[in-house]
């Protein structure tokens, strides 16, 4: 809410001397004004008769008025004129000591005070900076709190992948450490041993790897290389290599779309990514399911793939958290099943890089992660950030 500058005892004082100080000089300039005309004319017969031709010939009105007295106009005019000046004296003088105000207010935010913001009703030019200064303030805030979130998720990254790596290490330093101390009965139990390290070694790899990802897709010099393809050709292909490890867990990939050909633009190897991660979460994580459907449709000038089982409801309350880094659904996710908790959050980043977004829906019938991507990447960047906002709001 702004509001007028409130002028201190001080102030009202140098307005007050200073329209006093203005209107004593100007009365000192017109009364030297008023003699200096007076012995003009008095020395000067023909200015005098010229002056009274004037108002011979000069009349006002249908009645012919004649101004005889031009003294009493010429100091109407004279007043009039004084009162100008004297008011732009103190407007000026005003207008400075709200310049002064404002640079207080600026001293002010400046020692810390960020939350703090001018909020004074000024002249139009002096608005203008005012403004500017409010909106770089809420500028610099916003950049230090986006800093703060910034390192604050980088804390977080190396908790977890300290925490992530340590267990798996620990696994493998305490048996290559019973190797090492020949506390083995057996040949047996030695490649036991040996055989639990390599796997753990593998995990940490996978966990490396899949960080190593992470951190890539999430750079901002992280650039595309798109190609123009068939979206629906492309999930053929993903469920042929899979069908064997579907067969496996008694499970059918089936693939459905419209058209067909459904050609788009985006970087296959990075969408290869997506469609691995969710494929595979899909075998692990849903139980009891039987098909796993992937189906895409073009709608307007976006495309559409949805990637859904027909096993294990996901919990609401972890719909929300399920992009997040490490996170994994208790029960269901765990480093048991070979997972780090980057795959969606890997997958999420692809997909934002394309200028698109994904969400995740799930019922007692079927769960489904659903993709939007532009037909051609870069195509509807910002419309496809606000849906990807009003879809994260209802997920949640």
């Amino acid at each position: 809410m702004s509001e007028k500058v409130k002028l201190t005892g001080k102030e009202k004082s140098e307005l007050w001397i200073e329209g006093i100080v203005t209107v004593i000089l100007l009365l000192m300039l017109n009364f030297a004004l008023l003699v200096l005309i007076n012995q003009m004319i008095a020395h000067n017969p023909g200015l005098e008769n010229a002056i009274w031709g004037v108002k011979t010939n000069l009349t006002f009105g249908s009645s012919g008025f004649h101004l005889w007295s031009w003294s009493n106009l010429f100091l109407a005019l004279m007043a009039i004129a004084d009162v100008i000046v004297v008011y732009w004296r103190l407007a000026r003088r005003y207008r400075q000591m709200q310049m002064r105000h404002v640079i207080a207010e600026l001293h002010f935010i400046a020692d810390g005070h960020l939350d703090h913001r001018i909020k004074f009703e000024v002249n139009t030019e002096l608005q203008k900076v005012v403004s500017s200064i409010n909106a770089l303030v809420d500028s610099t805030v916003n950049s230090m709190a986006e800093e703060r979130r910034i390192e604050q998720s980088k804390d977080e990254l190396i908790t977890n992948v300290s925490h992530d790596i340590r267990t798996p290490l620990t696994s493998i330093i305490g048996y290559l450490g019973l190797i090492e101390d020949h506390q083995y009965r057996s040949e047996e139990e030695l490649l036991k041993y040996t055989h639990t390290a390599y796997l753990k070694a593998k995990q940490m790899k996978v966990l490396v790897e899949d960080l190593f990802e992470y951190t890539k897709v999430k750079s901002t010099t992280t650039k595309l290389n798109p190609v123009r393809f068939n979206m629906i050709a492309m999930l053929e292909q993903l469920a042929a290599s899979f069908e064997l490890e579907a067969h496996k867990k008694h499970m059918r990939i089936l693939v459905s779309g419209e058209p067909d050909p459904l050609m788009m633009e985006a970087d296959t190897e990075k969408l290869g990514r997506v469609f691995n991660n969710l494929i595979v979460n899909a075998l692990k994580y849903g139980q009891g399911g039987r098909h796993i459907f992937l189906d895409a449709q073009r709608i307007g000038s976006e495309v559409v793939v949805k990637v859904s089982n027909d096993g294990a409801q996901i919990p609401n309350d972890a719909l929300s958290q399920l992009f997040d880094r490490f996170y994994r659904v208790e029960e269901s996710r765990s480093q048991e099943t070979g997972g780090t908790g980057l795959g969606l959050a890997i997958a999420q980043s692809i997909i934002a890089l394309h200028g698109g977004y994904i969400y995740a829906d799930s019922s007692p019938e079927i769960t489904s992660f659903v993709i939007h991507l532009p037909l051609k990447v870069g195509a509807s960047l910002t419309d496809n950030k606000n849906k990807s906002n009003e879809e994260a709001g209802k997920s949640k």
